[in-house]
Parts: C-alpha cells; sequence; structure tokens
C-alpha cells in the first residue's frame, strides 16, 4: 500500500515567483502544503495580507517559510520578524542554515530563534550540508541536542544528505521528534564533487531530477521516516524551470512525479 505522505511545493522550486504566485500555483497543482521565500528588503505589511488572503482562498497552508541564513556577527533581526511573519501566516516551520563558522554562536542564536518560534508553536529546522557550516546530518543532530529545545527541527535534504556522505545508520539514529518534514529530489548516485563548493551550488540550485530518475537512495531514507511525514519536493531544476515557464504548469508536473514516485 503506498504511503500516505502530504506534499508541499518548495518555495526554491520557483526563484521568479511572488509571494502568491507560489501558494497559488501550489494549489493549481494540486499540492497539499507550500512553501514560502522571505526577502525582508521586498516584504511589506501588503505583502502578508496577500498571502493570507491567498492562503484562504486556496486552502492551501504553508509548510514552510524560508530561509534564516545565520552568519557571523550579532543575532539579525530579520531573522526574528521572518519567523514572527511565518507565525501569522500560519507556517509550521521556519527553515535555517548557518554560515557562522563559530559554533557556540551558532548554537546561541539558533536557541534565541527556537525560543521565540516556541511561543508561536513554530518549529525551527535546521538544515545540514556542504555548502554551509554545518556541513553533515552528525554535525547537525549534536548541534540539537545541546539546545534541547521542544521546537527544535532536523531538516534532511535528500541531497545533501547524499553529497557529504550520509548514511542511513546516522538517520535512523535522529530523533523522532525532531522530524517534523523531509525534502526529496533525485539526482545521479554519483554528482558534483565533495570538495568543489562551486559545483556542490549549481547542481542544488539547477541540477536536481524527478524522484525516481537519479540514484539518490529515497527508498532508503524514506523507510526510517515517520509514517505520514510531509514531503517537500525540492526539485530545484535548469531542466524544470525550462520546460515549464509557466509556473502553474511547472507545479503541476512537479507534483505530477513526485506523487508517480510516492505510489510506487
Amino acid at each position: 500500500m503506498a504511503r500516505a505522505n502530504p506534499l508541499s511545493m518548495c518555495a526554491g522550486i520557483m526563484p521568479e515567483a511572488t509571494p502568491v504566485q507560489l501558494v497559488e500555483s501550489a494549489a493549481y497543482g494540486g499540492f497539499d502544503y507550500s512553501g514560502m521565500w522571505f526577502e525582508p528588503d521586498q516584504w511589506t505589511a501588503a505583502t502578508t495580507r496577500e498571502v493570507k488572503a491567498a492562503i484562504a482562498a486556496t486552502g492551501v497552508p504553508l509548510l514552510d517559510i524560508e530561509v534564516v541564513w545565520i552568519q557571523p556577527g550579532p543575532p539579525n533581526p530579520d531573522h526574528l520578524r521572518l519567523i514572527d511573519i511565518g507565525m501569522e501566516l500560519g507556517a509550521l516551520n521556519v527553515l535555517c542554515v548557518s554560515s557562522d563558522p563559530d559554533m557556540g554562536a551558532t548554537r546561541d542564536k539558533l536557541a534565541l530563534l527556537m525560543e521565540h518560534g516556541a511561543a508561536g508553536g513554530i518549529r525551527v529546522n535546521l538544515e545540514f550540508g556542504l555548502f554551509s557550516e554545518i556541513r553533515t546530518i552528525g554535525e547537525a543532530c549534536r548541534m540539537l541536542g545541546e539546545i534541547d529545545s521542544p521546537s527544535a527541527g532536523l531538516l534532511i535534504d535528500a541531497l545533501h544528505w547524499t553529497r557529504h556522505g550520509g548514511t542511513l545508520e546516522e538517520v535512523a539514529a535522529v530523533p523522532e521528534k525532531w522530524l517534523s518534514y523531509i525534502q526529496l529530489c533525485d539526482a545521479p548516485a554519483v554528482g558534483a564533487d565533495p570538495a568543489d563548493p562551486d559545483a556542490i551550488l549549481v547542481e542544488a540550485l539547477d541540477g536536481r531530477m524527478p524522484m525516481g530518475h537519479g540514484g539518490l537512495d529515497l527508498h532508503g531514507i524514506m523507510s526510517l521516516m515517520p509514517e505520514g511525514i510531509p514531503v517537500a519536493v525540492e526539485e530545484r531544476s535548469l531542466r524544470l524551470r525550462e520546460d515549464f515557464p509557466d509556473l502553474k504548469a511547472r507545479a503541476a508536473e512537479l507534483a505530477r512525479t513526485s506523487r508517480a514516485w510516492l505510489a510506487q
């Protein structure tokens, strides 16, 4: 029997879309959730009102809002603003990555964000990858263990997990309380050189494939996930953008290939 996993369309699928277009396209494609991208210099009170109206009109809620990108230096007030907007929009999760090499400072900033989110019931999910300073699933788990917050989450992206050499044993050891959703796509089993940060970034933004069309161990990783965990489809792909320039048609194709794989 196929697993019943709600599907969300990640915001990165449509880098050219407005916030309202993200919600409307996800609804057109038949997704259960939409992701949301937050640009602090462009987001206004009117944007919040428009997105809330789109969510109400389509009935498609937000699975997550991104991205909190921790940088060296003091905490960024825009990160708290993102969390506040996410809570107002009813988003379930915040996606967070870190470019701060100071692990102690990163831990303290993450703890502050999680404390802020806990008041509104939104989970702050730490994503790891070779593109960031928290590069592996082990490093991310150690960080979350130090913080020990009830609003802490671990976001596993199948591509990033594969490229850093992650194992199924590491996934199996993740506390279920940290798993609120997972990002899936496919890619060649051997792809970008892990030692080449530029190649890793290009693959992550442009080289992903539909689930089941590559060589990532998606079945293995999904077999270790909680039953019914939401799947955020993170198929950032130059091919997808070029073949489907219309946003709604792109969302429909993404949903079609993703549901076909999940139905296996």
